[in-house]
C-alpha cells in the first residue's frame, strides 16, 4: 500500500494523464491518500474528482476499487481510464454474462488490473468480496458518496453495507467524493463508511456564473403561466424540475402546445424510455427536458442555459445538486425557484408518515430468529419471501434498531431477541426521526427561498463554503444595485 517515497504528484500527473498543472484540492488529497488517511473530497462534478483516485491509485501497490451507483456513470469513467496512460480497468455489473462476470474476477483475483468499478450491490456477493480479498485493494474509493446518507437527497440502503465491506479488506485508505455535502452529510459520510479520522477538503462550491432568483407568486395559475413563459423565451437548452410525475407530463405537453418542444423524464418510465429520452436531450435533439429528480446523477451537459424549478426541491443539498447542472461550460446560466409559501405545506404533505411495515419487518426478523445463526441474503429471500431490492430497506430498519447485523463475510444474523414488539416500536422510532429530519430539511429550503440578503451568500454558508461580499448576480443583489464581480 506504500508508495515510492518522494513523489512528485504534478510530475506524476503531468505523465500519466497529461495534466499541465493540478486543480485546487488535487494534490492535498491525493497527497492525503499516499499517507494512507481516509479523505473526504466534496467538489462540484467537473473539478477534478476523478482525476484523484486515478492517480493516487496508480502510485500505490495493488488495484483500485470504485463503487459508483449507476452503470452509465461507471461506464464513462472507465472509458476516460482507457483512453488514457492509466492502467488496465474493469467494470463488474449486471450487464455483464456470467461468462464475463467469472473471467473479470479471475482478472480481478489474479491482479492483472489497476483499476475496479463496480455498484454498490456487487458487494453483496461474498464471491467479489473473496477476490477482492486476494487482490490487496490498496484505495476504497466511493463515488457519489452522499448516497449514504440519510440526511441527504438521494439515499441508498446498498451503500450502508459499504463499511463492512471496507473493514473486510483490511481497511485500506478510503476516499469518498461528492459534489454537494453540507456539515451533516459529511459528518454522515464519515460516520457510516467508518472513516478513521479523515481529511476533509471543500472546495469550489461558488459558480458564479449562474445567476440566482425565485420568483415569488400568489396563485398556482399565475405561478403556472410564468414559468411557461419564462421556458418559451430562455436561452436552451434547460432543465425544469418538478415534483411528481404527473407535472412532469403536463408541463412538457403545455410547452409543446406552445411550440417549445419539450420532454418528460420520471420514474415511472421504463429504463429503455427514459435512456432514449436523456440521449434525446443530451445529443441536443429537444432542447427542454421537465423532470423529477429521477434526472440528473451522471447527467454532464456543459451548456444548459437555465435549470428552473417548478416546484420546491426536498432539501438545498437537492436544489443546489440540481442547479449546479447549468453553465458548466463557464457561460451566464441561471437557476429560478418559483415560488409560492404555500408550496412548502405541500411538500411537507409528501413527507410521510411514522408507519412502518410491521408484517414486513415480522417475516424478516422471524426468519433471522428462526435460523439461530447466520444466513445469506439469498436464504433470508426465500425464508422471508420477499425480492432482493425490497430486503434492503427492511434490513436497514433492523440494523438501524439494533436487531441485526451484517458480519464481515456478507452474512446476515440476528444481534437480538427482543420481543418484535419492541423491534417495531424501534423501526417507529427511527421512522419518526426521519420524518422529522425531511421537514428540517424543508424549512432549510424555506429560508433559502424568503432569504431576504444576498442568495449566494446562503447556499455557500449552508455548505461551509465562504463568500467575500455580496455575489452581485442574484435577485436580491439585483433589488440592492449590486453589480456582478468582474473576474
Amino acid at each position: 500500500m506504500t508508495p515510492r517515497k518522494s513523489i512528485d504528484i504534478a510530475a506524476a500527473a503531468n505523465k500519466l494523464l497529461g495534466f499541465k498543472s493540478l486543480r485546487p484540492g488535487q494534490r492535498e488529497a491525493i497527497q492525503s491518500l499516499l499517507e494512507g488517511r481516509d479523505t473526504l473530497l466534496v467538489q462540484p462534478t467537473g473539478s477534478g474528482k476523478s482525476a484523484v483516485y486515478q492517480i493516487a491509485g496508480a502510485l500505490l501497490q495493488g488495484p483500485t476499487v470504485i463503487v459508483s451507483p449507476l452503470i452509465a456513470l461507471q461506464k464513462d469513467q472507465a472509458d476516460s481510464i482507457q483512453a488514457s496512460s492509466l492502467e488496465p480497468t474493469v467494470v463488474l455489473n449486471s450487464t455483464l454474462t456470467a461468462e464475463e462476470h467469472r473471467r473479470t474476477l479471475e482478472e480481478i483475483e489474479n491482479g492483472s488490473v489497476e483499476y475496479i468499478f463496480l455498484a454498490p450491490e456487487q458487494l453483496r456477493k461474498p464471491d467479489t468480496v473473496e477476490r477482492l480479498k486476494a487482490a490487496n485493494v490498496s484505495l476504497f474509493a466511493v463515488d457519489e458518496a452522499h448516497c449514504i446518507s440519510q440526511w441527504g437527497h438521494d439515499f441508498r440502503p446498498d451503500y450502508l453495507a459499504l463499511n463492512h465491506i471496507i473493514e473486510a479488506l483490511d481497511h485500506p485508505p478510503v476516499l469518498a467524493m461528492t459534489a454537494t455535502a453540507s456539515k451533516e452529510v459529511r459528518e454522515e459520510i464519515i460516520a457510516r463508511l467508518g472513516m478513521n479520522t479523515p481529511r476533509v477538503f471543500v472546495h469550489g462550491f461558488d459558480r458564479p456564473n449562474i445567476s440566482l432568483r425565485v420568483d415569488l407568486f400568489s396563485s398556482k395559475d399565475e405561478k403556472y403561466q410564468a414559468l411557461l413563459r419564462r421556458v418559451e423565451f430562455a436561452d436552451k437548452p434547460g432543465i425544469v424540475y418538478v415534483a411528481t410525475h404527473k407535472n412532469a407530463e403536463t408541463i412538457a405537453a403545455d410547452l409543446q402546445a406552445i411550440n417549445v418542444p419539450a420532454v418528460f423524464y420520471h420514474g415511472g418510465l421504463k429504463a429503455r424510455e427514459r435512456e432514449e429520452i436523456q440521449n434525446r436531450f443530451m445529443n441536443g435533439d429537444v432542447p427542454v427536458i421537465v423532470a423529477t429528480n429521477a434526472f440528473g446523477m451522471g447527467v454532464d451537459k456543459p451548456d444548459i442555459r437555465f435549470v428552473y424549478h417548478a416546484d420546491v426541491s426536498d432539501s438545498v443539498d437537492a436544489y443546489y445538486q440540481e442547479i449546479g447542472r447549468a453553465g458548466r461550460d463557464g457561460e451566464p446560466a441561471e437557476a429560478v425557484l418559483f415560488y409560492r409559501p404555500q408550496d412548502i405545506s405541500s411538500q411537507s404533505f409528501k413527507t410521510g408518515t411514522a408507519h412502518v411495515d410491521a408484517e414486513a419487518l415480522e417475516a424478516v426478523y422471524n426468519a433471522l430468529v428462526d435460523q439461530k445463526g447466520p444466513i445469506t441474503r439469498e436464504e433470508l429471500c426465500q425464508a422471508s419471501k420477499f425480492s432482493a431490492r425490497k430486503l434492503v430497506g427492511l434490513i436497514h430498519k433492523l440494523e438501524e434498531t439494533g436487531a441485526m447485523a451484517t458480519l464481515e463475510d456478507g452474512m446476515l444474523q440476528a444481534t437480538s431477541t427482543r420481543p418484535l414488539s419492541e423491534v417495531i416500536e424501534g423501526a417507529e422510532q427511527h421512522q419518526k426521526l426521519q420524518k422529522e429530519l425531511r421537514k428540517t430539511r424543508l424549512q432549510q429550503m424555506q429560508q433559502y427561498a424568503e432569504w431576504r440578503s444576498c442568495r449566494r451568500e446562503r447556499l455557500l454558508r449552508y455548505f461551509g463554503d465562504e463568500l467575500a461580499g455580496p455575489c452581485g448576480n442574484c435577485d436580491r443583489c439585483e433589488e440592492r444595485g449590486v453589480l456582478a464581480k468582474v473576474a
